[in-house]
């Protein structure tokens, strides 16, 4: 039973991936653009994606058009309850008290990348679950940045890119995330949450040191970016 459940749960996430592309490939083809940018990429008179983040985008679709990229939620929030409290979910629930009653909001942060150098975090936040994921998804393609990989360590000689070329730290709040360059066949040594980060912007090796409250996911990805974009200074 647990066999067959477990193959139903793969190929429901396989129908919504499907679902999700056809959807994107429908608003793509009914996007209507707004902004001069938008209207340059619609018309293919700008195809790459580097001249596009030159300019301030205010369209997602302008990402999707030139560029693949996947998608993955940030464990923010936590269940409550008293046996079942404390675990980790994307959701983050927070409260208003108003005179109708409690009034529920809902925050999630996504991150996408095309596993390619290029990487975007962003947050949102909704009375529902799916508005606000949508939401993040959004602010993230709008959020999108290029980030520099290379071989920086000392015993690997691949000329490879699959780590950070050297030394990046980055901040938010008290949390900080050290990104040390690692051989080949090292891995992500680093948290769960970072892990998706770095996988969706092409990382595959790194050695890595945090410090602060980094139970506080949304710093801790935060400062994950700040040490990423870094790689961009040299």
């Amino acid at each position: 039973m647990r066999e067959k459940s477990f193959m139903s749960d793969l190929e429901l996430a396989k129908i919504r991936e499907e679902r999700l592309k056809q959807t994107q490939i429908k608003n793509l083809e009914d996007w209507l653009p707004k902004t001069k940018l938008g209207k340059l990429v619609k018309d293919k008179k700008i195809t790459k994606i580097d001249d596009v983040l030159k300019h301030k985008v205010l369209e997602p679709e302008i990402i999707d058009t030139l560029l693949n990229l996947k998608s993955d939620i940030l464990n923010i929030g936590q269940a409550k309850g008293k046996f079942g409290g404390g675990k980790r979910r994307a959701w983050r629930q927070t409260q208003k008290k108003t005179e109708e009653g409690n009034v529920a909001t809902f925050a999630c942060m996504a991150v996408v990348g095309n596993e390619n150098g290029y990487i975007g975090l962003g947050y949102g936040r909704a009375k529902e679950t799916l508005p606000a994921r949508a939401k993040a998804v959004r602010y993230a393609k709008l959020n999108l940045t290029k980030i520099k990989r290379g071989c920086g360590s000392f015993d690997c000689v691949c000329n490879e890119e699959h780590t950070v070329p050297f030394i990046v730290e980055g901040k938010c709040g008290s949390v900080r995330v050290k990104l040390m360059p690692a051989p080949q066949g090292t891995g992500l040594v680093i948290g769960d949450e970072c892990k998706k980060i770095l996988k969706l912007a092409g990382i595959k090796d790194v050695y890595s040191a945090t410090s602060g409250q980094i139970r506080t996911t949304l710093n801790l990805g935060r400062a994950c970016m700040d040490a990423l974009s870094k790689t961009q200074e040299m």
